[in-house]
């Protein structure tokens, strides 16, 4: 199992490359950050800095939009990134919701997202593709590789990653909702000839390392509680698709919704955000992974026998470096030594 580090872009940007530089010495191997660019600071400026002062670390957004800046533009600036430090960049992307909903606008619809992971790939590639029905190459590109990982939880985001992406990202760490959204990715992914074990799997939650304490366990719940308003901001969207008993979609996803009554975006992604008291103490302990370094081990070999090729750790908490260094110290090594077992 790979490992991957998601942070904001709080500045300084110089905080995010120090964080990004001791996650490398850890043996993470991914840097992935929010890009939300009205409330963070601009990631691809930042991406550049961390692959200048990292050696082995892959860099990407989780996750970009179609929407934000204009395809050709993404696709240069990855392309760009590539041939300064050598293929070290992925392109996480879904419809969009900070991004978009902060500059009023909506998240795109699953076929301008399935059009926009082509021509993102394509043109970062190298490949000529289609704009809006402008035929587009980047002609100073070369050997240029771009893995595009997509975002997803309904049935059919589920579909559409398994058709088209080269991963896919499940933003929670439940293992019965992981079973079951990455079975629905690889079915897509074998209906439409592929090779299921092509798509890369990779889950993004809070992680927390503390004591196996009421109060410990108690103040880690409060520090990554945000996750399930984050969250919950797409599963309100698939409730209002599906409706709140839905075959389509399981209630152990849709259920902890109920007593949501609004979101500010002011908040997004902050522990201590006022807009996710409803989010249960039950919900923190299912989508995120907090407790001592032992737990965290049982909880990541369980998913990696679902079929888990990355977890990537959400860190916006007040850990940080703790948490890191724990899983640098302890975790990593054991999943790497479980894995070398097996």
């Amino acid at each position: 199992m790979d490992f991957g580090l998601v942070l904001q872009t709080d500045p300084p940007g110089s905080a995010t490359v120090g964080l990004m530089r001791r996650a490398e010495r850890n043996g993470f191997r991914y840097g992935w950050t929010f890009d939300s660019p009205v409330l963070w600071q601009e990631p691809y400026v930042i991406h550049s800095r961390i692959l200048a002062h990292t050696t082995r670390l892959t860099v990407g957004p989780m996750v970009t939009n179609p929407g934000t800046r204009a395809w050709e533009v993404t696709a240069s600036t990855f392309a760009t990134l590539n041939e300064m430090y050598g293929n070290r960049t992925v392109c996480g992307i879904g419809r969009g919701d900070s991004a978009m909903r902060v500059a009023g606008r909506k998240p795109h619809t699953l076929a301008r997202l399935g059009e926009a992971m082509t021509a993102i790939r394509d043109l970062a590639e190298g490949r000529e593709t289609v704009i809006d029905g402008t035929p587009l190459r980047l002609p100073w590109v070369r050997d240029g590789k771009l893995p595009v990982w997509m975002a997803a939880y309904g049935p059919k985001a589920l579909a559409l990653a398994g058709r088209e992406a080269d991963g896919f990202i499940l933003q929670l760490a439940d293992p019965v909702l992981t079973a079951w959204m990455v079975r629905a990715v690889r079915q897509a992914a074998a209906d439409a000839g592929r090779d299921p074990s092509e798509v890369t799997i990779c889950v993004a939650a809070p992680a927390y390392v503390c004591e196996d304490t009421p109060e410990a366990l108690a103040h880690a719940r409060e520090q990554c509680r945000w996750f399930g308003g984050m969250v919950g901001n797409h599963v309100a969207d698939l409730v209002a698709r599906y409706g709140e008993h839905s075959d389509m979609v399981p209630e152990a996803l849709t259920s902890y919704i109920k007593e949501r009554e609004g979101y500010d975006y002011a908040h997004h992604g902050r522990a201590g955000n006022p807009d996710t008291a409803f989010v249960p103490d039950e919900i923190v302990d299912r989508f995120c992974v907090i407790g001592p370094e032992q737990a965290h081990t049982a909880r990541l070999r369980e998913l990696a026998g679902l079929g888990v090729d990355q977890f990537a750790l959400y860190a916006m908490h007040d850990a940080k470096e703790g948490t890191i260094d724990a899983y640098g110290g302890t975790v990593i090594p054991a999943l790497e030594a479980a894995g070398a077992a097996g």
